[in-house]
Parts: structure tokens; sequence; C-alpha cells
């Protein structure tokens, strides 16, 4: 079992930046691989960012690429989400999830435990 804790949102202006922190507790932090998805009203969740459970790889959505970057800290049982250059479209609830296996996964169906969410809102 594996309890998932974010942090970090809140309410920036465009091009403004924020770091979210997903603490994990529960079991091996490294033989799970993490990821970041986001859902903003009316839409679909959607994939935002995943990592290896030793970091080695990491995969990022075309929409965040080079604004976003996952990584993680597994000494503190800590994934993290560097947002910079953020628009007003990046406004979503952030979740992190965390799946029973090392190898990272851009589909949210791969993801066996989920955080409960922050909200992060970008004003124009």
């Amino acid at each position: 079992q594996v309890q998932l804790v974010e942090s970090g949102g809140g309410l920036v202006q465009a091009g403004g930046s924020l770091r979210l922190s997903c603490a994990a507790s529960g079991r091996i932090f490294s033989t799970n691989a993490m990821g970041w998805f986001r859902q903003a009203p009316g839409k679909e969740r959607e994939f935002v960012a995943t990592i290896s459970g030793r970091g080695i790889t990491t995969a990022h959505a075309d929409s965040v690429k080079g604004r976003f970057t996952i990584s993680r800290d597994n000494a503190k049982n800590t994934v993290y989400l560097q947002m910079n250059s953020l628009k007003p479209e990046d406004t979503a609830v952030y979740y992190c999830a965390a799946r029973s296996a090392p190898t990272h996964h851009q589909s949210a169906a791969a993801y066996n435990y989920w955080g409960q969410g922050t909200q992060v809102t970008v004003s124009s």
C-alpha cells in the first residue's frame, strides 16, 4: 500500500512558476514509477509527466515539454513537478500517482495509487 500527499499548488500569474511535491509512504518508494496527471473542469484527466523508479527515465506530455520537469528524491520518498512559464490553460487539479512497477507509463490506468490532488490556478 502506498499513500501519496501532494502539496505546492496555488494561484500564480501567467509566466510564473510553481513546484509541486508529492510525499509517498507505505512501501519501498524506488520500486514505484511515479506520474503527474491533471484534470481541468469539464475535461478528462490527462497525462503530464512520468518518471521511472530510479529516476533514470522520464517522459513529458507535448503540452508541457520544455516548461515542466519531473524529478524525484528517493532518499526523501518525494517526487516533484517543476512548472515554469505557466499558462492559463495549465489551470487544473494536479494529481500524483504511483504504479506497482518501476517502469514509467503515460496511461492513468497503469497507476495503482493516487493522491488527493492539489489545485493550480494560473491567471492571465
